[in-house]
């Protein structure tokens, strides 16, 4: 009886064994697809990663760039601030002669007297720069929102 009963147990045992291996494979079998998925997860963080760091030196070079047109755009602006000054002070400057007025054609004169009650630069507004950028875009987007502060980027 006794041999009966340790039989029992063997067979018993047995089967446990046998049912802990396939317990143990299925874990490798897991183990094995998650190495897997880890490898695959950490090649595609890698080109991300890479990605990322072209897209920043892109954004780099346009922040640069952004900044070089507007030195460029507040030097042409400064220029036709002056150069209009300049118009302005010749447009008075033959208002005010009684030769001046003498020496141009009644049209020219017509004309002078019209420039000279207005402000210049409304009055060669149309010849002007093209603004439709600022006005298109000026809620969206204006030069004093650009923020160059690289904290943000650290986050």
């Amino acid at each position: 009886e006794q041999g009966l009963q340790l039989l029992e147990l063997c067979c018993n045992v047995e089967e446990d064994y046998i049912r802990i291996a396939r317990c143990f494979e299925a874990t490798r079998q897991r183990c094995c697809r998650l190495e897997q998925d880890g490898r695959h997860a950490r090649e595609q963080l890698a080109r991300v990663e890479a990605e990322r760091a072209a897209l920043e030196v892109k954004l780099k070079h346009a922040r640069n760039q952004v900044e070089v047109e507007m030195k460029k755009r507040h030097r042409a602006e400064a220029e036709l601030e002056k150069q209009e000054r300049k118009l302005q002070l010749v447009l008075d400057f033959l208002m005010r002669e009684p030769w001046g007025t003498e020496a141009l054609s009644r049209e020219q004169c017509s004309v002078l007297s019209t420039l000279t009650g207005w402000r210049l630069g409304a009055a060669l507004a149309p010849i002007r720069r093209s603004s439709a950028v600022n006005e298109s875009c000026q809620s969206l987007l204006s030069h004093s929102d650009i923020s160059y502060d690289r904290t943000e980027d650290d986050v």
